[in-house]
């Protein structure tokens, strides 16, 4: 149970996925659980490890479920005493300290132009960790795109590359169209939190008039979002850049929801341990 525990804990911060891990620091009297005891709280609402089942179980799950949607909380401790609070007949009193482990969104940017840099910049504002694909030295620059990862390779061969995750986004806003449908056939199949071509409807029908050309399912082709960004008629780079990075932040705020419901209900389970 241990070695599963840790080997959890570490495959969880390899994969950089967020987390709350609740560890016992104090107890006093009969409890369910000692000093040291932990608890992962995964952001898909499953459980690994515990501090004691129960009621104090259930206190801990729904704290980790109000801490992973707190952008502004980082940590909370908990001292409660098992019987005059929880009802449980223990008697003791446990303090538990939880510690978030929360990984800003992924946002990968094929392309570094004009709108590429509004987007970027928006984004890293809101608190996405942006990286910007373009072999060309000259427009990938840091001067261009602070505080994002720059890749200066091909945009075709790092698609074809990348993992993907469900908490990654793809933007696709190159310089060339047929660089940009390249693209976006090397990243059909991974998984995404969204995954969207800069373009007009015109472009955006051709587009997908191609993919099925290329033998790529409907429900597939859907997964493309062509034009991209929320429609509040933007012309500028700036504007559109607001359009894609407001389009961002309603997926991510909808995930983070979804994530929050299923805690919710496994808040309600661990009631019943």
């Amino acid at each position: 149970m241990v070695t599963t525990f840790y080997a959890e804990l570490q495959r969880l911060l390899g994969a950089a996925e967020p987390f709350v891990l609740c560890t016992v620091i104090a107890s006093h009297g009969s409890t369910p659980q000692k000093p040291g005891s932990k608890l992962l709280v995964r952001a898909d609402g499953t459980l690994v490890g515990t501090v004691g089942g129960g009621a104090i179980e259930k206190q801990m799950v729904d704290a980790a479920v109000a801490l992973l949607a707190d952008e502004r909380a980082e940590t909370r401790l908990f001292d409660t005493h098992l019987t005059h609070e929880l009802g449980m007949c223990c008697g003791g009193r446990m303090t538990v300290f939880l510690e978030k482990h929360a990984v800003a969104p992924a946002l990968v940017l094929f392309g570094a132009g004009h709108v590429a840099k509004e987007v970027a910049a928006l984004a890293v504002a809101v608190g996405f960790r942006v990286t910007v694909v373009d072999e060309r030295a000259d427009w990938a620059t840091e001067a261009r795109f602070p505080g994002c990862t720059l890749e200066r390779r091909p945009c075709d061969d790092v698609a074809r590359g990348h993992p993907g995750g469900e908490r990654t986004s793809f933007c696709v806003t190159t310089h060339d169209h047929a660089l940009d449908q390249r693209c976006v056939e090397a990243l059909l199949d991974k998984p995404s939190a969204y995954l969207g071509v800069i373009g007009s409807r015109r472009k955006a029908e051709r587009f997908r008039q191609r993919l099925r050309a290329g033998g790529f399912a409907e429900e597939r082709i859907a997964r493309v979002e062509c034009p991209m960004g929320v429609d509040i008629g933007a012309l500028t780079p700036v504007e559109i850049g607001v359009s894609i990075v407001a389009r961002l932040v309603g997926v991510r705020r909808a995930a983070q929801a979804s994530a929050t419901r299923a805690l919710a209900v496994v808040a309600g389970a661990a009631s019943e341990r």
